[in-house]
């Protein structure tokens, strides 16, 4: 029961899937594991992630804890054929296929959750909208899920203040093993893989302007700078905007910041953040590109309906007339520029979100009759693991607490 593009792309996957296990030492530990343990038996699992070699890991890690996967991907360019194919041959349930349209986007959506699952793995929130909106009498049968993305969580932050989100959520983003490094190291890289192999230019010596200074934008502006770039930051945040500057970055408005940058990337889970006064300053040859889940930060729709012309200039390039002589680009049409133009986060980064994703669902089955939070924050407990796990592959060792300082530390005479 499956709808992928090609089967016979299976191979190719499979060579893809393989390569990421080889890389994934925290994911392949849980493998052995949940092989012998089966925390999953009798779960049906829906999961909505970017359908890439690394998530068909995490699935194939999930199956051999027991769960029946349902898998569909969680952006229409981010999905890679192979890999579905590669997941259906091993016996997993696919519906999701490269390029799809919305429609087919929503279909297959629909397709998984048709299944009456059990934990939902979600990425931006798609499955848990949709369920809460067109399939709520599939609610009963899920015990909790959890959520991969900032954006994804300021969804149900949003569902939880208004009393609309019926089950618990883990927000796996919030997890130090995750933000700290999926979200810095991960995004930082894998968005400069999409920018330079989609361009082919150099990004030394050129203004790369960053909006947002979250996680990701931290990671983003740090790998620019790396890269040789003078970079500009732009915020609505007076806190993130001072942190910026005292990590030795510029910060400006957008609209000034348009009449200068090279390169842009968006990585704020906002829309408009660029928009149409941004478009009409900006250099001929200005490069954009966005990083957050949705693709509404470059306003897309304004910037058709404006250009005087339109022409594809090589794959993932577009490029877009705004008056004579100027002409800006956009990468992969606005959407994921480091999964849409590129093969996303490193795997040994994904090795620990995903561990947190896996650990976190089997905590929502062992604890399903005692949760009562919609929104849970990882336990400590499975954060700290995960980092122990790391150092250990890793063949890192650190100090511990001695008896004496854990009792220095817990006790209130401290001598001074």
């Amino acid at each position: 029961m499956s709808e992928i593009r090609d089967i016979n792309l299976a191979p190719s996957g499979a060579h893809k899937i393989d390569w990421v296990k080889k890389n994934c030492p925290l994911l392949r530990s849980l493998e052995e594991e949940f092989s012998v343990s089966k925390p999953f038996a009798g779960i049906r699992v829906a999961l909505s992630i970017h359908l890439e070699a690394k998530t068909a890991y995490l699935c194939k890690v999930l199956a051999a804890g027991g769960a029946e996967m349902f898998i569909t991907g969680s952006n229409p360019l981010s999905t890679q054929d192979d890999v579905a194919a590669a997941l259906v041959a091993d016996g997993l349930n696919v519906f999701a296929w490269y390029d799809c349209t919305p429609e087919e986007y929503e279909r297959h959506i629909t397709m998984v959750l048709e299944n009456n699952c059990n934990i939902i793995i979600d990425d931006g929130g798609d499955l848990v909208n949709m369920l809460h909106t067109k399939m709520p009498e599939r609610i009963q049968h899920v015990i909790g899920g959890c959520e991969e993305t900032t954006t994804g969580i300021i969804r149900l932050i949003a569902m939880a203040n208004n009393n609309e989100l019926k089950f618990p959520m883990v927000l796996v983003n919030n997890a130090d093993c995750k933000h700290l490094f999926d979200n810095r190291y991960g995004t930082g890289q894998s968005v400069f893989d999409g920018i330079n192999r989609t361009t082919n230019l150099i990004v030394a010596g050129k203004y790369v302007v960053v909006a947002g200074y979250g996680w990701c934008g931290k990671g983003v502006a740090m790998r620019a700078k790396g890269l040789g770039a003078k970079v500009i930051v732009t915020e609505i945040d007076p806190v993130k905007a001072i942190e910026a500057v005292m990590d030795g970055f510029d910060v400006m408005p957008m609209n000034e910041a348009a009449k200068i940058g090279d390169f842009f990337v968006t990585v704020t889970g906002c829309a408009g953040v660029i928009a149409e006064e941004d478009f009409k300053v900006m250099k001929n040859g200005a490069i954009l590109c966005n990083a957050g889940h949705f693709d509404v930060e470059i306003d897309m729709k304004r910037l058709r309906e404006i250009a005087l012309d339109r022409i594809e200039q090589r794959k993932n390039i577009v490029g877009y007339k705004i008056s004579e002589g100027q002409w800006i680009y956009v990468l992969a049409e606005g959407r994921l520029v480091n999964l849409a133009a590129g093969d996303g986060h490193p795997a040994e980064i994904m090795d620990m979100s995903f561990a947190i994703q896996a650990l976190s669902a089997k905590y929502l089955v062992e604890n399903a009759k005692n949760l009562t939070e919609k929104l849970i924050n990882v336990p400590k407990e499975v954060d700290m693991e995960v980092a122990r796990r790391k150092l250990h592959f890793l063949g890192i060792e650190i100090d511990t607490l001695t008896p004496e300082q854990e009792k220095y530390l817990n006790s209130s005479n401290v001598e001074i």
